[in-house]
């Protein structure tokens, strides 16, 4: 079977209400994401250390959702999600406004590839969307906003997030690993932040947590150096947070 027949055979089994396949790195729809021939091939290189597709089943994704992935850079998860929600889905690559001059070319690649794909522009801590949204996806890029150039209110960002989300919706986070006690100490000196302080932060925002992936850690890292080192980059230990708005 052809890819994109094999994806929208899924689509229609997974909207039909097949939980368990939405949760599984092995479903289809997310391995035909993975292999989607638009991804360019520096990505594709990356995915051994990525794992796209167990990303994919951490953040539930599903055909038809509505997903703003937050700084989303050159699109490695962009692309993805586009493939996996489909044309009765979209996906909202939302470029900070204070970066916009250097990312928004990036982010018009993105609407020109996918055309269930948006730029959307504005401050980290006034986000908004013109529809309620199934899945807000931050990847490597909270500690950033803790940094002061940044000038984010985080626990405003956080309250956004909230209020852009349906009920039941998701925030994913994926980020660098601080060592314990670090809290925020370290986001612009090694640009980790320690995850119980990241989950504390976003449950006063109203969220519960809703689960984690281990995909994506390494206990090898003592969380000493900075994550662009040669020594440690691409191979940090990372964790990967679900938090779910309350119904």
């Amino acid at each position: 079977m052809k890819p994109y027949l094999l994806a929208a055979a899924v689509a229609a089994v997974l909207l039909s209400g097949a939980p368990a396949l939405a949760q599984d790195a092995s479903t289809p729809a997310y391995q035909a994401a993975v292999a989607d021939a638009l991804r360019p091939a520096d990505e594709v290189e990356r995915d051994a250390l990525r794992h796209p597709a167990e990303m994919l089943a951490i953040a539930q994704v599903k055909p038809g959702q509505r997903i703003a992935d937050i700084r989303p850079g050159a699109g490695y998860f962009t692309r993805l999600f586009a493939r996996v929600v489909g044309e009765g889905g979209h996906v909202y690559a939302f470029v900070p406004n204070r970066t916009a001059e250097r990312e928004n070319p990036r982010a018009d690649a993105l609407v020109a590839a996918y055309p269930n794909v948006s730029r959307v522009n504005g401050d980290l801590d006034a986000m908004s969307f013109d529809q309620p949204l199934d899945l807000v996806f931050m990847s490597q890029e909270y500690h950033d906003f803790h940094i002061p150039r940044f000038d984010v209110d985080v626990a405003k960002m956080n309250a956004d997030i909230f209020k852009a989300l349906k009920p039941g919706g998701l925030y994913v986070v994926i980020d660098h690993q601080a060592a314990p006690g670090a809290a925020n100490s370290v986001v612009e000196t090694l640009h980790r932040i320690e995850g119980a302080q990241l989950r504390k932060e976003v449950e006063a925002a109203g969220f519960v947590f809703d689960g984690e992936s281990t995909a994506v850690a390494n206990t090898a890292d003592d969380h000493s150096l900075n994550v662009f080192d040669e020594a440690i980059r691409g191979k940090t230990d990372q964790f990967v947070y679900r938090f779910r708005k309350p119904n």
